[in-house]
């Protein structure tokens, strides 16, 4: 795991958000995700610098399609945000668990 990814396990592990169980580096279809809560079907995605390239963010764009067919919601962070705005990030965390995916 990258030092970004290491902060957010830290908070997702054991249950620690709002008692939901994360996984990490876990395949869904084709794809291995960063973490995911199976039962509230979100997926957490942190990217770095490279994501930051047209042609990756277009199969970003693509990752998150497919995951979404296969009925998960994707929030995806930036690795500067794991370690400047951590708090913001976990409460868009919280927010999309507690909402269910409901604007």
């Amino acid at each position: 795991m990258t030092y970004p990814e290491q902060i957010l396990w830290s908070r997702l592990r054991g249950h620690r958000m709002d008692s939901h169980k994360f996984r990490r580096q876990h395949a869904l279809g084709s794809y291995i995700v960063d973490f995911v809560c199976l039962k509230a079907r979100l997926v957490i995605e942190i990217d770095g610098d490279t994501h930051d390239a047209e042609f990756r963010q277009a199969r970003d764009a693509h990752r998150s399609a497919y995951l979404e067919k296969l009925g998960f919601r994707v929030l995806r962070f930036w690795n500067h945000q794991m370690v400047e705005e951590l708090d913001i990030v976990m409460g868009a965390i919280f927010n999309e668990l507690r909402s269910g995916g409901r604007a």
